[in-house]
């Protein structure tokens, strides 16, 4: 990546100049030229950490204002999405920013119901946005490849073992599925890893006592997965569902 290309010169440069100066040997400009070359890499990966970040307040102010219609929600997704778009002329410069910008768009265009878009930017996408690989995960259940939809669900519950949802997506589908023992096993995984988090554990007594496994505890997040439909009043004011934008912790 180009950041660390430039400060590899600086270090290079400065090792050598001491060198061909006189001042002292290749060995005595190693220090200094390696101390060159961690800052130089800090302020430059900062720069575009800061770059990033004013993106990222652009993005999410555009995805919380409500909508007025479903013609605007969607408007509203389409420029964020360009937004990132933009976004990706960083990955040249900085590691993991391609990654992490392709799990955003993926989850946008998912959201919006561009499946074929989403899968496209999942492929590109960082394995440790544990939201993304979930969100992955429900669009492989959708279309019936329930061996990726696992690896997708597993990837996000390694990385994201410490968010409830992502458990209970997982044993959603699975229980959908026809695979109850398979998401009882989830289930208590989920609750081994969250010992004092009650929404798994009720999920999981819910399944254990043949009763249907519900995801009110998980809304709002919930609907996103569009694995469900939401209730009227969580649609805007003329139709538009609220997308809300979520980057991972």
């Amino acid at each position: 990546m180009y950041n660390l290309l430039i400060a590899l010169g600086v270090g290079l440069v400065i090792t050598l100049g001491i060198k061909l100066s006189g001042i002292g040997s290749i060995w005595a400009g190693i220090i200094p030229g390696t101390i060159a070359l961690v800052g130089v890499y800090l302020v430059l990966a900062r720069r575009i950490g800061n770059q990033l970040q004013v993106l990222m307040g652009s993005v999410q102010k555009e995805l919380q204002t409500q909508p007025t219609s479903q013609k605007d929600a969607q408007s509203r997704v389409e420029r964020a999405i360009k937004m990132l778009e933009s976004g990706l002329s960083f990955e040249k410069w900085q590691f993991m920013v391609g990654p992490e910008i392709h799990s955003q768009i993926a989850m946008l265009k998912y959201m919006s119901k561009d499946l074929d878009g989403a899968q496209a930017h999942f492929a590109k996408a960082s394995p440790r946005n544990y939201m993304a690989k979930a969100m992955q995960g429900a669009l492989y259940y959708q279309r019936k490849d329930f061996s990726a939809m696992k690896q997708a669900f597993e990837a996000a519950v390694t990385s994201g073992k410490k968010e409830p949802l992502v458990w209970a997506v997982y044993a959603w589908c699975l229980v959908q599925n026809k695979e109850k023992d398979e998401a009882l096993r989830v289930l208590g995984r989920g609750v081994e890893a969250n010992p004092s988090d009650e929404k798994l554990k009720n999920s999981l007594s819910a399944l254990q006592n043949d009763k249907k496994l519900k995801m009110k505890p998980y809304e709002p997040m919930w609907w996103q997965f569009g694995l469900e439909s939401p209730p009227p009043q969580m649609l805007g004011g003329g139709g538009g569902r609220r997308v809300q934008f979520t980057p991972r912790r």
